[in-house]
């Protein structure tokens, strides 16, 4: 014996059929907390303020490249 059930019903009937939560209001609350986020990080975002924000660290990181190399160069050429 085969017995088929077909339900039809919306995706909230059958939440609300199973005993589940509803979420709605909360990811409601959500997406707006984030969306609040992404637009207060946007700013950041410009160039002209990533430009200043990396510059500095980079200028830094490159110097200290340019001693290693100087020094290692300086110190190959001794003689023991």
């Amino acid at each position: 014996m085969k017995v088929t059930i077909d339900i039809d019903c919306t995706p909230a009937e059958a939440r609300a059929f199973l005993g589940l939560p509803d979420i709605a209001p909360m990811q409601a609350a959500l997406m707006d907390e984030i969306e609040k986020r992404m637009k207060a990080n946007l700013q950041a975002m410009e160039p002209e303020t990533l430009f200043k924000t990396w510059l500095p660290a980079t200028i830094q990181n490159w110097e200290q490249l340019q001693k290693l190399f100087w020094s290692q160069m300086a110190g190959s050429g001794r003689k023991e």
